[in-house]
């Protein structure tokens, strides 16, 4: 059967703390042998660690563009400490999840700018690949790029433009792909699906978010109680729509998928 890596989920979110073990038992189950665990916070650098350990996994660690304003000032010594306690880590594949977000309105957008440039140098200085938060964002995160030089790493639930995605490429990036692309109104994300190299796409799953259309839930029915979590084991099938779009088997999807994935992270080799 084939194996599958899911290159970005939140394993340590608070939505899996009733059922965590059984969580990684169904994604292993269905033969997601490996994922990244991305920090969000510096309270839990710690968690994400411990949690790649204890399963076999890997992790990263880095300030989320949503939550510099709550980080603090030490925020990113703290981040530089860490990265210094374990850089010869195996487990630990890269700065992240970092990047900027203009989306949300409200954000302090100067504050965020800040620590993404810094803890690009940070991924520069200790040879680190960096796994990036994308929305409507992308210009500006490839203008701190070519500014900051990486040694490459994933755009997470990309969602720009071709041009854009070409741009990510040619500074050494490979592209997230995950539910987003099952629906099938979501045309620019299944038509950058079908048309970027082989070489550029990873999967995965952003889980407990970014639920697939087979969960996905509607406000009125999260608001009546219903659940939309997202899980690790939902990657094979999302890779399905992959599969469809490029008409490549399963197996050429996961072999492809995951050899990406060991490029742009190369410790998960």
């Amino acid at each position: 059967m084939p194996e599958w890596i899911d290159t970005h989920c939140h394993l340590d979110a608070p939505e899996f703390d009733a059922d965590r073990a059984l969580v990684v038992q169904r994604a292993r189950d269905a033969q997601v042998s490996q994922m990244v665990i991305p920090a969000v916070l510096p309270e839990n650098f710690e968690s994400v660690r411990v949690l790649a350990h204890r399963y076999g996994f890997h992790y990263a660690l880095g300030v989320h563009p949503l939550y510099v304003e709550r980080a603090g000032d030490d925020a990113l010594a703290g981040l530089h400490q860490q990265l210094s306690a374990h850089q010869a880590d195996p487990r630990l594949v890269a700065v992240g999840e970092i990047g900027l977000d203009l989306f949300l309105p409200g954000l302090n957008f100067d504050l965020q700018q800040h620590f993404y440039r810094e803890q690009l140098k940070l991924a520069r200085a200790f040879k680190l690949p960096v796994i990036l938060h994308v929305r409507r964002s992308a210009d500006q995160l490839l203008a701190g790029l070519r500014r900051i030089k990486v040694v490459g790493g994933i755009a997470h639930a990309f969602n720009g433009s071709l041009q854009q995605a070409v741009a990510f490429v040619e500074l050494g990036f490979k592209l997230g792909f995950g539910g987003a692309m099952t629906f099938e109104r979501a045309l620019q994300i299944r038509k950058l699906a079908q048309e970027l190299p082989a070489s550029a796409i990873v999967l995965e799953t952003d889980a407990p978010d970014i639920p697939p259309h087979w969960l996905y839930k509607t406000a009125q029915e999260r608001a009546a109680g219903a659940s939309a979590r997202n899980e690790p084991c939902e990657l094979p099938q999302i890779a399905q729509t992959l599969a469809m779009l490029r008409g490549w088997t399963l197996e050429q999807t996961a072999s492809q998928t995951s050899g990406n994935a060991r490029d742009a992270l190369p410790r998960l080799g």
